[in-house]
C-alpha cells in the first residue's frame, strides 16, 4: 500500500471543504402555455456562508439579469420576515427588483411546505408576497417617490432611439424600491421602434447605483388599461433589454397612482427579445404598488464550491 502523496492530501482536503448549494431556475412574468416566456431567474436556496464577492461571482456565472440568494431572516425575523434575500445582476447588487422577488417568494414558499404569504427582507425593506389564484403578487415596501428629470427630454429620447416628436410627457424619476427613469411616448409603434445606446444611457439616464436605465412605455390606443413597454439598461459597457422588469412596473404603477389612476394595468414586455412577458400592476391608495405575474420553475441543480470558512 503506497503512502499518500501531497496531491492525495490536497484532494482529500478539498473534498472535505466542498459544499453543494442547491439552486432553481425559474421564468417570472411568464405567459402560461408559452415555453421560455418571462424573465429567467436563478435562486440559490441556501446562501449562508457565501461572501458578497462569491455571490457576485455566482451571478456572473449564471449570467442572467438577476440571481438571488436566500438567507435566514436573522434579526429580520422580528419584523415577520420568512427569509432575507440579496439580489445581484452580473455586475452589481440591487436593493430591490420585481421578478427576483416573485420568483424567490415561490421558492421560499416551497421550502416552507407551501407557506404563503411570505415576507422577504431586502435592502429596500420588507416586501410581502402572496399568491392570488395562479399568480404571485408583491406589494412594494413603501410608497413610490417621484422627482423631476433635470436634463433635456430630447437627451433621453436619443438614448433609446426615440424621435423627440414621439415624446408624450417629460421623463421622470420614480423610486418604488429602486430608482429608474420613465419615458412615455405617444404610440406603441414608437415603443417597438426604440433601440438603446449605452453611452447615451449613461449620460442621460444614470441611476444612483451606476447603471443607465430607462423604461419606454405607451398605452394601447383602444384600451388604456393595457400598456406596451421596453426596459433598457447598461452593463459592462453595453446596452441590454430586459424581458420583464417588475421594479419598473412598480415604478410605472407609482407614477400612474400619483396621478390618481388606481385601476390595474397589464403591461406587455419582452416581445422584441423573444421572451414575451405579462405584468399585472395595481397602484394602491397609500402610494405603494402591487405587481404580479406567473412563475414557472424550469429546472433545478447544485453548485459544487469550496466551503467558506
Amino acid at each position: 500500500r503506497r503512502s499518500p502523496t501531497v496531491r492525495d492530501i490536497v484532494l482529500v482536503a478539498w473534498h472535505r471543504r466542498a459544499v453543494d448549494l442547491p439552486f432553481r431556475l425559474l421564468n417570472v412574468f411568464a405567459q402560461p402555455g408559452v415555453s421560455f416566456s418571462g424573465n429567467p431567474l436563478a435562486v440559490v436556496e441556501r446562501a449562508s456562508g457565501l461572501t458578497t464577492m462569491q455571490m457576485q461571482a455566482l451571478a456572473r456565472q449564471f449570467n442572467l439579469s438577476e440571481t438571488t440568494f436566500v438567507l435566514p431572516p436573522d434579526e429580520d425575523a422580528s419584523r415577520g420576515a420568512d427569509a432575507r434575500v440579496r439580489i445581484f445582476t452580473p455586475d452589481i447588487e440591487m436593493p430591490f427588483a420585481g421578478h427576483p422577488t416573485l420568483g424567490t417568494a415561490s421558492v421560499v414558499s416551497s421550502l416552507n411546505r407551501g407557506k404563503e404569504p411570505v415576507a422577504l427582507a431586502m435592502a429596500a425593506g420588507l416586501v410581502p408576497v402572496k399568491k392570488v389564484k395562479d399568480r404571485w403578487v408583491l406589494t412594494t415596501a413603501r410608497a413610490s417617490r417621484i422627482r423631476e428629470y433635470a436634463g433635456p427630454a430630447a437627451g433621453v429620447a436619443s438614448a433609446v432611439g426615440v424621435a423627440p416628436r414621439d415624446i408624450a410627457a417629460d421623463p421622470v424619476w420614480v423610486d418604488s424600491g429602486v430608482e429608474q427613469l420613465l419615458l412615455e411616448v405617444g404610440s406603441v409603434a414608437a415603443v417597438r421602434g426604440a433601440s438603446a445606446r449605452a453611452d447615451l444611457l449613461l449620460e442621460h439616464a444614470l441611476a444612483p447605483y451606476g447603471e443607465g436605465q430607462v423604461l419606454v412605455w405607451s398605452r394601447l390606443e383602444d384600451d388604456p388599461t393595457r400598456i406596451v413597454a421596453r426596459f433598457f439598461y447598461t452593463g459592462g459597457g453595453s446596452a441590454f433589454e430586459d424581458p420583464a422588469t417588475g421594479s419598473a412596473g412598480a415604478n410605472l404603477g407609482g407614477l400612474l397612482g400619483s396621478a390618481g389612476a388606481l385601476d390595474r394595468v397589464v403591461i406587455s414586455q419582452g416581445d422584441q427579445v423573444g421572451r414575451p412577458s405579462t405584468l399585472y400592476v395595481t397602484p394602491q391608495a397609500d402610494g405603494r404598488v402591487q405587481v404580479g405575474g406567473h412563475v414557472v420553475e424550469v429546472g433545478r441543480g447544485s453548485l459544487h464550491l469550496d466551503q467558506v470558512s
